[in-house]
């Protein structure tokens, strides 16, 4: 069983919305940190924003801060990222993974045990 699948993406033109999902088994949804990462062509996957699920802090990176939003449904082990205001350079793939306590940094890629496959997102100018 993949422990995290992604759906949502697609093509988009600029200044427009979409909402990403990852749906994981119980065990990992819970774990300590859900995150959403995001590869470019040609560049390396990058850090997108994270959200704690225990307090359900979020964070996000700056080139997304105020139009993407992270949020999660407990009752459907479903995590969410919603982007506005799409932007051509917001093109990729996006990545759901999960963590485990006891990182200091959630925006690099080494704490994170479980990946998802990916969705593609394109935005048109």
């Amino acid at each position: 069983q993949v422990p995290l699948v992604e759906s949502g993406g697609g093509l988009a033109q600029a200044g427009g919305s979409l909402v990403l999902s990852c749906v994981a088994s119980e065990e990992v949804f819970n774990s300590y940190i859900m995150g959403w990462f995001r590869q470019a062509p040609d560049k390396e996957r990058s850090f997108v924003g994270t959200i704690n699920s225990r307090d359900f802090s979020t964070t996000y990176t700056d080139s997304v801060k105020g139009r993407f939003t992270i949020s999660r449904d407990g009752n459907k082990n479903t995590l969410y990222l919603r982007m506005n205001s799409l932007k051509p350079e917001d093109t990729a793939v996006y990545f759901c993974a999960a963590a485990r306590s006891g990182y200091n940094n959630y925006a690099q890629e080494y704490p994170y045990n479980y990946w998802g496959r990916g969705t593609q997102v394109t935005v048109s100018s």
